[in-house]
């Protein structure tokens, strides 16, 4: 069974593996202090929120997602019993409709994901319409907690890489999956200190 993140120590230990082994993350540990825990419970709602989050801004994905668990529609079974017009009420567009309602008669077993090799379960959940590679990892990542799952595809872990490693350009994503491997079997918690590396490189160069 691959090593599942659930408490803060879990992250310590990879943090620990990765500033012995790679200088660069050891660098990157002294810029953020430690990497965040972020686990959230599995199952529909994750998956459902990892959609939501889709190609729309964090500010933006928080207020959609506020309004999705108002509505009820983090519940599976209220998706499938609502109308196109309920959900878009809420925010969702109308691919992201269709996403949800896929996603809900999908008939998931989310339990067994946790056992699953990462690379089946990442197979089973890109058949769902309007899951994608990065969906999957995310969702793999953050809600089941695999230890082992990197996401190449995210800009924020690109640009992060890019400017810990000192390139001209971000890494293609072929390349930063090449990258990631060196980090096995702590991708998971490399993505974390990434993504929170990001948020350091952003207010260095006052992005907002």
């Amino acid at each position: 069974m691959e090593r599942i993140i659930e408490t803060r120590e879990d992250v310590a230990e990879g943090e620990i593996w990765l500033a012995a082994n790679h200088p660069e993350m050891a660098l990157a540990l002294e810029a953020i202090g430690e990497a965040p825990l972020r686990r959230r419970m599995d199952g529909f709602a994750a998956l459902l929120q990892a959609i939501v989050g889709q190609q729309v801004s964090v500010a933006a994905a928080v207020g959609i997602w506020k309004r999705v668990e108002e509505a009820g529609f983090h519940i599976e079974a209220n998706v499938l019993e609502a109308d196109d017009d309920a959900l878009r009420a809420v925010g969702l567009s109308r691919p992201k409709v269709k996403y949800a309602r896929a996603i809900a008669e999908a008939g998931l077993d989310y339990e067994a994901f946790r056992a699953a090799p990462a690379e089946d379960s990442i197979a089973q959940l890109v058949e769902i319409k309007g899951i994608g590679r990065w969906t999957a990892e995310i969702y793999l990542m953050f809600a089941v907690g695999k230890a082992d799952v990197f996401a190449p595809g995210d800009l924020a872990l690109r640009e992060a890489a890019r400017a810990l490693y000192g390139m001209e350009e971000r890494p293609t994503i072929p390349a930063l999956a090449e990258l990631s491997q060196q980090w096995s079997p702590w991708r998971g918690v490399a993505a974390r200190i990434l993504f929170a590396y990001y948020r350091v490189v952003k207010s260095r160069e006052g992005v907002t």
